[in-house]
């Protein structure tokens, strides 16, 4: 990328103490302090190589009391569920945990029913095990949970609706039955413990 080079090249690393971490065209510069100096500076070398720059996500984020989003992780101050104590450190983001329960309902949906069960887990595991891959960074336990349920619950709501079930699917389609004998990937067990869904 032009812009990174043109960074590096032209001192601006060193001069503001501003690193950049890109992917593809996608890129953070990382500061202490000279944020303001950076933001300005990146706009006019954009300019000047007749560059577009995104306003809707171009900000001034000043860590640790601010978020941002990259590549679909949040950074930004996390709390250990086990001392309460504060770190920065990353998650899956919102947005790409909707998305991905979004295409675990699209892949549930009713017009689905005439599928094997078989072909409708297969499907789900490949979804759900490609997020997972991809999200398997940083702190991922509540995403995972909120992953897993939807996908249980979802696949509890496709079997009653193919099995003519109007009551009881949680009794009747229990975790360990969609997880042991459906063989719906447990999102759980990649940190060591099954999740309850």
């Amino acid at each position: 990328m032009r812009f990174v080079l043109g960074w590096k090249a032209l001192g601006h690393e060193r001069r503001l103490g501003a690193c950049i971490v890109n992917y593809a065209d996608d890129f953070v510069i990382c500061c202490r302090g000279s944020a303001d100096q950076a933001l300005a500076v990146m706009r006019n070398m954009m300019s000047k190589l007749k560059l577009t720059v995104n306003e809707a996500k171009t900000h001034v984020c000043r860590m640790p009391q601010d978020t941002f989003d990259f590549l679909g992780y949040t950074f930004g101050r996390l709390y250990s569920p086990r001392t309460g104590g504060a770190y920065l450190g990353a998650k899956p983001s919102g947005k790409r945990v909707v998305r991905v329960c979004g295409e675990v309902s699209r892949l549930t949906e009713h017009r689905t029913g005439g599928l094997h069960a078989s072909q409708v887990v297969g499907s789900l595991n490949r979804t759900l095990d490609g997020w997972a891959n991809y999200f398997c960074l940083g702190t991922v336990s509540r995403a995972y949970r909120a992953v897993e349920q939807h996908a249980c619950r979802r696949l509890r709501r496709w079997l009653a609706h193919k099995h003519k079930v109007h009551a009881g699917m949680k009794t009747l389609f229990t975790g360990q039955y969609l997880h042991q004998k459906l063989g719906l990937v447990d999102l759980g067990t990649r940190k060591g413990r099954p999740l309850v869904c």
